[in-house]
C-alpha cells in the first residue's frame, strides 16, 4: 500500500511540475490548435483574447495538423516563450508548415496562458 502512495504522489508532483512549466503550456496550446480543440486552447489562452479562440482553433480543423519539432524556451524577464519548429498541415494532396514563433504569457489564476504572439 505504500508503494502505491508514494507512486500517486510521484504522479501528482511530475503533473503539478509540469503544468507551471510555461514553456511546456505554450506547447500544449499549439497542440490544442493543431488538433482544433477549443476546450484545450481556452484552457491556456488569456481572458483578454479568449473571444479568438474558436476562430484560431478552426484554422485546422479536418488538416491532419500536426507539430513538427516544436520547442519553446521561457524568458521570465519578458513573460514571453520563444518557440521553434512548425504545424504542418494537409491541405489536398500538399503539406504546409506553419512556424511557430515568440508568445507573449501572463500568468492569471496560477496557470501561465498564451496571451497573442509577438515578434
Amino acid at each position: 500500500m505504500r508503494k502505491f502512495w508514494l507512486l500517486c504522489g510521484a504522479l501528482l508532483l511530475a503533473a503539478c511540475s509540469s503544468a507551471a512549466d510555461p514553456a511546456q503550456n505554450v506547447v500544449r496550446y499549439l497542440q490544442a490548435r493543431a488538433n482544433a480543440d477549443a476546450a484545450g486552447m481556452r484552457a491556456l489562452t488569456c481572458a483578454a483574447r479568449e473571444a479568438e479562440v474558436d476562430r484560431l482553433a478552426q484554422s485546422f480543423a479536418g488538416r491532419d495538423a500536426k507539430l513538427e519539432n516544436v520547442q519553446c524556451t521561457f524568458d521570465a524577464a519578458s513573460a514571453t516563450a520563444a518557440c521553434s519548429g512548425s504545424i504542418v498541415a494537409s491541405y489536398g494532396a500538399e503539406r504546409q508548415s506553419f512556424p511557430v514563433g515568440k508568445y507573449t504569457l501572463v500568468q492569471e489564476d496560477g496557470v501561465w496562458r498564451v496571451c497573442g504572439e509577438t515578434r
